[in-house]
């Protein structure tokens, strides 16, 4: 019973990130909704994320929580009956990748790389 509804809940988080990369492409999306849904579907769609899973209990954060909660704002963000043609074409639709998120992703680790060795230069210095 939990397992079908797991799988159930992964389906329509799945089904809803398409959706969403479809409304960031269309032009009746109203624009503050079109840089949410973007922003939320590049991430969720990116192949890599931006707190890896292999750190304990940190890397399914985004998975099980950030994700989730991007989807519901940007949900409510959309109006809903384009929200449910986006839904339904979605629906038709297989799995895609961003590979904008990967390089968005990518920049961000990036540039915290560079932070964090910018800001302990001094401290291997000395």
């Amino acid at each position: 019973m939990l397992l079908s509804k797991a799988k159930q809940w992964a389906r329509t988080v799945k089904r809803d990130v398409l959706a969403l990369w479809l409304a960031a492409r269309d032009h009746r999306t109203p624009c503050y909704a079109k840089v949410m849904a973007g922003a939320v579907a590049a991430y969720a769609l990116s192949p890599i994320d931006l707190i890896p899973d292999f750190i304990p209990v940190l890397g399914y954060l985004d998975d099980l929580i950030i994700v989730p909660l991007g989807i519901l704002l940007a949900v409510k963000l959309i109006p809903t009956p384009l929200m449910d043609e986006f839904r339904a074409a979605a629906s038709q639709k297989s799995r895609q990748s961003s590979y904008g998120g990967l390089v968005a992703i990518f920049l961000i680790w990036t540039l915290v790389a560079t932070l964090l060795v910018w800001w302990l230069r001094p401290q291997i210095a000395s």
